[in-house]
């Protein structure tokens, strides 16, 4: 007749059932790792082979960001190196040397020569000329000594003074400048923590991969300031290394496109965010207007009209510029993950084996 002491399924502690609800919103499990993909971002569109997301994007994020700063370090570069061009430029000027071995020379070595020898001649007949009495300079010589050593002793306490004084500024001056070696310690450590801070905090790094939600897709978001290079110059150079040197960069990265707009997906949504986007690279007055064409890819939606979204955007570029698919200058590119549509442009998309890096760095060309 043993009775069991265990609690029922529907009892339990209630205080780990309250923990329990704090960590999920609205009762739904909360999936862990990267923040998801939304809207107003710019960065990178990046796929992958499916179930390798994870090392797709800790890999994209190195691979841009050594492009990044390869970027960085050409602008400064090339100013630094006309700085030093104009500071450096040669001088046609004739420079002499003192030690040359020219019959001048050595006619200027005898004449100074002959002048020393007449003015020792000078100065000894000078000296027999000056002898006079020792006893008188003598007598002059000891008084003189005597007020001397007078003065001396009056003398030595007047410069003990500014001695102790000398004293005791360098050892103000000392104690200042350990104090100032200790600040800018300090200073140091203080950045050298902020930006430790700044690299575990994922809202503050520049380059930080995000959830897309769609199998075998990557979004790398970047975070551009005023004098950081755009998406769009950092996958052409990085497109444009690989495709001359075709050496591997990657293991798990397929395609990378350059992201600069991205909103709800939606036909007013995209061809009110794309207005900058067509001011930017595709300007009403110009000399020489551009071919272009519209990529449309879709994932993970399945309520999606990919000819009203490719119309909207076409029509939303001005009319100097012309629609050719067979050979464009340029690119729009449109990608929709669930409810986000990326768009960004780039250029030579066909050349350049549409912007796949895996093909491009391929021992043989497809």
């Amino acid at each position: 007749m043993g009775t069991d002491n265990k609690p029922k399924s529907g009892t339990g502690n209630p205080d780990t059932k309250k923990r329990k609800q704090q960590y999920r919103p609205n009762n739904k499990a909360v999936k862990k790792g990267s923040y998801p993909l939304r809207p107003g971002v710019q960065g990178f569109f990046i796929t992958c082979d499916g179930g390798r997301e994870r090392q797709a994007s800790q890999e994209a994020v190195q691979v841009i960001e050594s492009f990044y700063e390869e970027l960085l370090e050409g602008k400064d570069s090339d100013v630094k190196h006309k700085v030093s061009v104009s500071q450096n430029k040669p001088t046609n000027k004739k420079i002499k040397f003192t030690y040359s071995d020219s019959e001048d020379d050595n006619n200027n070595d005898d004449e100074n020569n002959e002048k020393v020898d007449k003015d020792s001649l000078v100065s000894n007949e000078k000296n027999h000329e000056t002898s006079i009495p020792v006893k008188k300079v003598e007598n002059e010589t000891n008084e003189k000594v005597e007020e001397e050593d007078k003065n001396g002793i009056e003398d030595d306490e007047t410069e003990k003074q500014p001695e102790k004084k000398q004293r005791v500024e360098t050892s103000e001056s000392k104690c200042e400048e350990v104090v100032k070696r200790k600040v800018e310690e300090k200073s140091v450590d203080k950045l050298i923590e902020a930006e430790l801070e700044e690299l575990k905090d994922k809202s503050k790094r520049r380059f930080n991969y995000l959830d897309s939600g769609c199998n075998g897709v990557v979004f790398v978001q970047m975070r551009k300031r005023e004098e950081d290079p755009s998406p769009k110059e950092i996958a052409q150079r990085m497109i444009t290394t690989a495709a001359e040197t075709r050496k591997h960069m990657a293991r798990f990265i397929l395609r990378i496109l350059p992201i600069e707009v991205s909103c709800y997906a939606s036909e007013e949504e995209i061809s009110r965010a794309i207005k900058p986007l067509i001011a930017q690279y595709f300007p009403k007055e110009t000399e020489t207007p551009y071919k272009f064409a519209v990529l449309c890819e879709a994932r993970a939606n399945s309520g999606f009209e990919k000819m009203k979204i490719i119309d909207a955007v076409a029509k939303s570029v001005p009319e100097p510029h012309k629609v050719d698919l067979t050979n464009p200058e340029k690119t729009i590119v449109v990608q929709i993950a669930k409810t986000v549509c990326c768009i960004g442009v780039v250029e030579k998309y066909k050349e350049l084996a549409k912007y796949n890096l895996r093909q491009l760095t391929s021992s043989s060309k497809q």
